[in-house]
């Protein structure tokens, strides 16, 4: 059961996911909040696997309560909620670290899925929305980026880096095991090394290490 908290400053938006995930018995909602400001403390209190962010709230935005959780010595994973799926404060806040984003229209089913794969620990993104984050995040890339992000690629074994630019394309776990002839379980403890090794917390930064070093 992945235990998920919301924040939206809209009740109906919170009543409606409430409803969607409610009919879910591999989802329940533990918490919600209406304002970025509550996340650190409801995060806090109810130890969430994941948290649904509207990204543009009145007092404290998406994207100042994703920076805030972030911070936390074992951060929830963090899906941000947008009714625009080219809000530059959702590239952002997938920039900074955010695990993915889902627009508040979202069929029920597909926003299920979304966050049983953020809880799995893959992304909720589409290899577009990672070109989108990358090109944000990367405008003033420099030399001295490229150098930095290849001397961490140097750390991966040559099947490690395999799956790193695989994950960089935007991958999941299932195709990658497919291209590579491994199984899911292999996949996902190389993910869990390729983290670690690059000292990042989630794909969309991997992708990020690997367009810098210029293999995207």
């Amino acid at each position: 059961m992945v235990r998920v908290l919301t924040i939206d400053d809209d009740p109906l938006v919170r009543a409606g996911l409430r409803l969607i995930l409610g009919g879910s018995p591999s989802v329940h909602v533990v918490a919600e909040g209406s304002d970025g400001d509550e996340a650190v403390d409801l995060v806090n209190e109810h130890q969430p696997d994941v948290v649904l962010m509207d990204i543009r709230m009145p007092r404290v935005d998406g994207l100042e309560a994703t920076q805030r959780l972030l911070a936390l010595p074992e951060p929830p994973k963090i899906i941000v909620l947008t009714t625009f799926d080219s809000d530059d404060l959702v590239l952002r806040a997938l920039a900074m670290g955010a695990d993915g984003f889902l627009l508040k229209d979202t069929a029920p089913r597909k926003m299920i899925e979304a966050i049983l794969q953020v809880a799995a620990g893959e992304q909720a993104l589409s290899p577009s929305v990672v070109s989108q984050v990358i090109s944000l995040a990367t405008r003033s890339s420099t030399s001295s980026r490229q150098r930095s992000a290849r001397r961490l690629l140097e750390q991966l074994t040559q099947r490690e880096r395999t799956v790193a630019l695989a994950v960089g394309r935007g991958m999941t776990n299932a195709q990658i095991a497919e291209q590579e002839y491994l199984s899911v379980a292999t996949v996902k403890a190389q993910i869990t090394r390729i983290l670690g090794k690059l000292g990042v917390t989630n794909r969309v930064q991997v992708a990020l290490i690997i367009h810098d070093a210029n293999l995207g």
